[in-house]
């Protein structure tokens, strides 16, 4: 089997042309076997692909080659392997598209990106950084940037975690009252590889929140530093075959099991067939059928 690996990457730049550089990045895919997601707008990029080691080397090669994405950060994880036709087992297939926003919280007109990334956003907070901020700001909270589904499996110790089964579902949160009270309060948010806090931490600043950190590089940072021993706990969610990650051996597992009501780490895709939501299961059932809560008569 050959190694493989995965890129998670993003970068907030202008862009004249994001049809053009769809298509230099399709052609690039393909020509060196890759697959996965990348998704493309007049602010930027945003993408996760899986393949050879050397075939992820040439692609980063030559994205930082384009000046608007010459300073992207590109996080490496292990891939489960190349299959036998030669691609990536992590993804099905390579799937380049141009999108109003590359990552999808409903405001595209809200946004705005210059040539140094996200205008008006958080302070970026460096993993090595985390504890001098508590220390400084001794009631600081952690507000979770991602969905139900990733924080039930994996969290910050004490962490906000907003009532979203998509990232749309943000802003009515954020607009919704319930999160007034930490207004002036200091807040460090945090997602998985950084990019839906760049959005986030800007939207709350324009709702009135006054203190609006970011994770740099978010959980995947931070897990590559202190692995179990810092204050994430649990396993991150990601959006490939993989279904999780865990930073270092044995990760807490605090989700509860959909089919047996077991302690959970791992995810299923629900088991009916026009349903696309997951839910947490144990290790004992990861080859059993399991059910969302709309769907959990099924499993009678």
């Amino acid at each position: 089997m050959t190694d493989s690996k995965v890129l998670l990457f993003y970068k907030f730049a202008p862009l004249a042309d994001p049809l053009a550089v769809k298509m230099w990045q399709k052609a690039l895919g393909e020509k060196l076997g890759l697959r996965g997601r990348v998704l493309i707008s007049k602010d930027g990029i945003n993408g996760t692909l899986g393949g050879t080691v050397q075939a992820c080397k040439a692609y980063v090669k030559e994205l930082k080659s384009y000046p608007p994405f010459a300073g992207v950060d590109m996080k490496w994880s292990e891939g489960s392997g190349i299959g036998e036709d030669g691609f990536s087992r992590d993804f099905p297939r390579l799937s380049v598209k141009v999108r109003d926003e590359i990552v999808a919280f409903g405001a595209p007109g809200e946004l705005k990106v210059g040539p140094d990334g996200v205008i008006g956003g958080g302070i970026h907070v460096k993993p090595d950084e985390v504890e001098n901020l508590i220390h400084d700001n001794p009631d600081l909270v952690f507000f979770d940037g991602r969905n139900k589904v990733e924080w039930e499996i994996g969290r910050f110790e004490g962490a906000i975690v907003p009532d979203t089964t998509t990232t749309h579902d943000f802003i009515a949160e954020l607009e919704s009252g319930k999160f007034d009270d930490i207004k002036d309060t200091p807040i460090l948010t945090y997602c998985t590889g950084g990019i839906r806090c760049e959005v986030l931490s800007a939207l709350m600043k324009n709702r009135g929140f006054t203190q609006v950190y970011q994770l740099d590089g978010g959980i995947v940072r931070y897990g590559e530093k202190f692995g179990n021993s810092g204050r994430w706990q649990g396993s991150l969610t990601v959006f490939d075959n993989r279904e999780v990650v865990d930073f270092e051996g044995e990760a807490a597992k605090l989700a509860t099991c959909h089919t047996c009501g077991a302690a959970a780490g791992r995810l299923h895709n629900c088991d009916e067939p026009s349903c696309r939501t997951r839910v947490p299961v144990c290790e004992d059932c990861l080859s059993k059928p399991a059910y969302c809560d709309e769907h959990a008569a099924l499993a009678v």
